[in-house]
């Protein structure tokens, strides 16, 4: 009898140790995971079906809805274009990687998010948190895979401290990840906003849109930290890389310049519904310098420290910036932008 009670207690550690240290063949066993919804799960699926069509995503794309029947890269939103692009330079490569080496997190993530009925695009929140790295610790004091600060992770029901830190454990801090996510979609309904929250708190998130009178991201944007601005854009970057199939990561170089002239003409309407009419909004991230940018598209610099104030200061602060260039000298920046940002770079060099 005491042996029969030993195996029993010896068969519940090597359990345990598997979801703590995440080993991939408990995916294959699939032991440790009864509970999980199976893909085939009928009523599960009707749950997953509604809430996975990217309708949540309204700020993502340009007609707010995603048209599964059209390229990716045609319905994103122009304001996140330019974002994505340099993104995807950076990261692109890595991301790419990441798609096979990390499909056994992936996995997991799916499950969970799946049983609590949230949009399994919400595992790229995991990426850009942490790298998918169980034992990732940010400078506030977050821990693990989804970066939870302690007193949520305790909130959820979470051990927090010590060796048994569940924050680290793959498993069970997604399952705290996914209450907190839904919590946070109850109060504003739209998962962009959402993963803004994550990041900054939910309250300052309401502080802004108290502040903007708006609940759309990109109008928002501005009165959230820069942090929280950036982390929203890097979601976008990694959801485009794993959704988008190619998109921007395969077009060629004129069919990239194609659809920033369209994108270009899309500010320029939203502009005019401003009352901005005569002027073309660019979102740009980079060490561009006026003097640069003024001199190749031919505009006084006068009237473009007038038309972008602050310009070199913000951009060289890492800030993304919204550059208001007269409408005919839009296409111009975009058919030379490349050229623009390395003399931009040269200039600042020289300093």
């Amino acid at each position: 009898m005491k042996n029969v009670k030993f195996v029993v207690k010896l068969r519940r550690l090597v359990k345990s140790l598997a979801l703590c240290f995440f080993i991939p063949s408990v995916f294959v066993a699939g032991s440790a995971f009864k509970s999980f919804p199976k893909v085939g799960d009928p009523v599960k699926s009707l749950v997953s079906t509604s809430l996975n069509d990217k309708s949540g995503f309204k700020s993502l794309f340009s007609a707010s809805y995603f048209d599964p029947t059209k390229p990716y890269v045609t319905q994103l939103n122009p304001k996140a274009l330019p974002f994505v692009q340099n993104y995807i330079r950076e990261e692109g490569a890595d991301l790419e990687k990441m798609k096979v080496w990390g499909k056994p997190y992936f996995d997991v993530y799916d499950a969970i998010l799946r049983e609590h009925g949230l949009p399994l695009e919400l595992k790229y929140l995991s990426v850009i948190e942490s790298s998918l790295v169980s034992n990732s610790v940010s400078v506030a004091g977050a821990v693990g895979p989804w970066q939870i600060m302690a007193g949520e992770a305790r909130r959820m029901g979470l051990k927090v401290g010590g060796r048994n830190d569940e924050r680290t454990n793959f498993y069970k801090s997604t399952y705290a990840a996914a209450r907190i996510l839904k919590e946070l979609h109850k109060q504003f309904n739209d998962w962009l906003l959402v993963v803004a929250a994550y990041n900054c708190g939910a309250g300052r998130l309401r502080q802004a849109i108290r502040k903007s009178g708006t609940r759309n991201f990109w109008e928002l944007q501005a009165f959230l930290p820069a942090e929280t601005r950036n982390h929203v854009k890097r979601f976008i970057g990694t959801h485009f890389v794993f959704e988008g199939n190619g998109g921007l990561t395969t077009m060629t170089a004129s069919e990239i310049l194609d659809y920033d002239l369209k994108t270009a003409a899309v500010n320029n309407r939203n502009l005019s519904v401003a009352g901005e009419v005569g002027n073309t909004l660019i979102e740009v991230a980079g060490k561009y310098r006026s003097t640069v940018v003024a001199k190749k598209l031919g505009i006084d610099l006068t009237i473009f420290n007038k038309l972008n104030p602050n310009f070199d200061k913000l951009v060289a602060m890492g800030e993304t910036y919204q550059m208001r260039l007269p409408n005919e000298k839009a296409s111009l920046f975009y058919s030379s932008k490349n050229a623009i940002l390395n003399e931009s770079v040269q200039a600042s060099l020289q300093m």
